[in-house]
């Protein structure tokens, strides 16, 4: 994977990889997320983010939106735990274009108080949308219960009694915190030439100066497990189960996300899959997850399913998490596992947003992007005694905490 690295006088960083294709697209990761909230200033991140779009000293909320959308570009955003990245897509001649508007929304954005007034409505709406769609609010719900206590334990949208409490001030203060130069990565791929590239980011972004931050990231302690049972509006079952994984940074990790592929990952060929919804017909979505974190990780399972199968559903995934910890993957087994993953990697890379923005996340996490060669290394590293030393700590059933929204019968009748 051919691509530049430079980092601007003022701590800026950017990722550029040429393509020479006729669509380009940029995006700036900002190192700033959920998880860097206030307790009383919950949601603040992620509303931060709907507010750049609003207003700047130089641009209002139509000229912000029509800036790209008049030469037929895409311009999105989202938050998440540990990140806010600004992202879009155009034809090769608006790069300038681009990185011009990002710099305005990122930097000078104004926080206009009937703005505010707006988007809280518009958020507590996603917030009730959110909560009617079980199978997304239960994954939230979960690393709240995984998380109790800390920072990374809340959801991102926020909570109602936070936003309605938010103001101008607040919103201008996180900015100031978190929205610096030395605190994100811009990443660029299109068909460009480096200088071309570096001497359009200095135009925008050289000028910019930091201010202190007030950053601070504790990682999560161990706690014991613990399960939850609450009563839904409802119609079937959803139910996650699973613990603490590792952080992006250990050693482990790499062994974990192929035995979570393997597990429930991506395709109908999981072991999952196989045996709860091929077999035995008792769940039409199953499905495991790895998420990583700077200083830790969450493991998890889901499916859906209804309230009679719900206990034969569980048992058949103890069963097969019981498979991994008693026995190790033969080398074939192992073999066909790795192959499947790489494959999947290798495709994921033909959506080259996602690519660039994966890039720019790379720097901030890592100071280097992981080109494929060195994902594929460390996959074909993974022994079998790998697989079987994790599945014995990440699978132990007295590690697994469990979530379980069920249907409120009284609220059915």
């Amino acid at each position: 994977m051919d691509y530049h690295l430079f980092t601007l006088s003022n701590g800026l960083r950017v990722v550029f990889k040429p393509e020479a294709l006729p669509i380009a697209h940029a995006c700036i990761v900002i190192n700033a997320g959920t998880r860097d909230e206030s307790t009383d200033q919950y949601g603040i991140a992620h509303f931060t983010e709907h507010l750049i779009f609003k207003k700047t000293n130089k641009r209002s909320t139509n000229q912000i939106l029509n800036r790209l959308e008049l030469v037929g570009a895409d311009l999105n955003a989202y938050t998440t735990k540990e990140y806010t990245c600004i992202h879009a897509s155009f034809l090769n001649e608006h790069l300038s274009r681009t990185l011009d508007l990002f710099e305005d929304i990122v930097f000078h954005s104004t926080f206009p108080e009937n703005e505010i007034e707006k988007e809280k409505g518009i958020i507590l709406d996603e917030i009730a949308s959110y909560q009617d769609s079980p199978e997304d609010a239960i994954a939230d719900d979960f690393e709240d219960l995984i998380y109790t206590g800390h920072e990374l334990g809340h959801n991102i949208l926020g909570e109602e009694k936070s936003l309605i409490g938010l103001g101008k001030k607040d919103f201008e203060n996180f900015a100031k915190d978190y929205y610096q130069p030395e605190n994100m990565v811009i990443g660029i791929t299109g068909n460009y030439s480096y200088n071309k590239v570096k001497k359009i980011v200095e135009r925008y972004y050289g000028e910019l100066t930091n201010h202190k931050s007030n950053q601070k990231r504790t990682a999560p302690l161990a706690s014991s497990p613990n399960k939850l049972i609450l009563d839904r509006p409802i119609n079937q079952v959803h139910y996650m189960m699973g613990g603490i994984g590792y952080s992006m940074h250990d050693s482990k990790k790499t062994g974990l996300m192929v035995l979570n592929n393997m597990l429930g990952g991506m395709g109908m060929s999981s072991r999952l899959n196989l045996e709860i919804r091929e077999k035995h017909g008792i769940a039409y979505t199953i499905e495991s997850n790895y998420t990583t974190y700077s200083d830790t990780g969450i493991f998890s399972v889901y499916f859906g399913t209804e309230t009679d199968k719900m206990e034969k559903a569980h048992k058949l995934v103890l069963k097969e998490f019981k498979k991994l910890r008693d026995k190790k993957l033969s080398p074939v087994q192992l073999k066909q596992s790795k192959n499947k993953f790489i494959g999947q990697i290798a495709l994921g890379e033909e959506n080259r947003i996602a690519l660039i923005i994966a890039m720019a996340k790379n720097i901030i996490d890592y100071g280097e992007v992981e080109t494929l060669p060195k994902i594929y290394e460390r996959i074909n590293r993974v022994t079998a005694e790998d697989i079987w030393d994790i599945s014995n700590e990440i699978l132990d059933p007295n590690n697994l905490n469990s979530l379980v929204f069920q249907p409120d019968l009284d609220e059915n009748l």
